[in-house]
């Protein structure tokens, strides 16, 4: 029986890599093609930009509710719709024909793109025992280094070569064949917590936290900030709903977000490491490419 399930156990590893590849690599892929994007769409860099921050701030609302959605529908239901949710708005990404059109379709490839990372290792912990658990997380770690890192080159040459809508369709095949593992090899989890209620308050806030701040720091300096009234309005919103998600997140029995957790001292300095590691990593990779294109006439690559 060991020699027959020990090759399934590095099938769900490849799935999960694959995935989290999905995932990474459409947060700086399309960095690089913003330009092309913006002739071809009619859009400018500020209406562009959503491209970039739309995904990413769908992939954070998910990230929050993936354990909530895995327990309510089951690990491997929840891992293997969120792949094919993301597949699927590729595909419709790549054929938009409007600014707007592939905004809408990079904000649901995020709501499928943020149930990837931290469902892919809630299942390699269920698949591997605690002995092997180290290589199967290195090999899952070099995925999460590896595609943020090749993700512009990958663009730039998928732009030069062919055009910006490939940059989306590549996934296409990628998804396929990891939907088709999810369902063969990985198997539900045998630890499923009961689901509790969806404190739909606390939703509603980080919603509204997250929305209302991304258009302030996207329209603030071309609105001249707080001359425009909407802009004051956001900013009033974003300050308000985020901290009426931090009081309901410390004072329910059940949080979406257990913000208890920075109380371990570990876990905090990691987080906050972490934060800024997201900061020069996603940052540079947004700035660099469109700066290199538009300032000093380089190409995509």
């Amino acid at each position: 029986m060991m020699a027959k399930s020990e090759p399934n156990k590095w099938i769900v590893v490849i799935t999960v890599v694959s995935a989290a590849l999905l995932q990474l690599i459409d947060t700086s892929i399309v960095n690089v093609t913003l330009t092309q994007m913006m002739g071809n769409l009619g859009a400018s860099l500020g209406d562009i930009s959503w491209v970039v921050t739309g995904y990413g701030a769908a992939n954070v609302v998910m990230i929050t509710l993936s354990g909530w959605l895995s327990s309510k529908f089951g690990r491997k239901n929840y891992f293997t719709a969120s792949i094919v949710l993301f597949t699927i708005a590729s595909i419709f990404c790549g054929t938009s024909t409007s600014v707007s059109e592939l905004i809408i379709f990079r904000i649901i490839q995020g709501i499928g793109g943020g149930g990837l990372l931290s469902t892919g290792q809630a299942i390699l912990i269920d698949t591997f025992p605690k002995e092997e658990l180290g290589k199967a997380n290195a090999v899952f770690g070099m995925g999460v280094i590896i595609g943020p890192s090749i993700g512009p080159t990958l663009g730039g040459y998928i732009t030069d070569h062919l055009s910006w809508n490939w940059v989306f369709y590549i996934n296409i095949p990628v998804g396929i064949i990891a939907s088709i593992l999810a369902v063969l090899y990985v198997k539900e989890s045998e630890h499923n917590q009961k689901t509790g209620k969806m404190d739909w308050l606390a939703l509603m806030m980080l919603i509204v936290t997250i929305g209302a701040l991304q258009v302030v720091l996207e329209k603030g300096e071309s609105e001249d900030w707080f001359e425009t009234r909407y802009i004051t309005i956001l900013t009033i919103s974003f300050v308000l709903a985020g901290i009426i998600f931090v009081w309901r997140q410390l004072t329910v029995d059940h949080p979406i977000l257990n913000l208890r957790l920075l109380k371990n001292r570990q876990f905090a300095v990691g987080s906050f490491f972490s934060f800024i590691q997201g900061v020069g990593l996603y940052a540079s990779v947004f700035v660099v490419p469109v700066f290199c294109q538009t300032m000093l006439g380089y190409n995509s690559q």
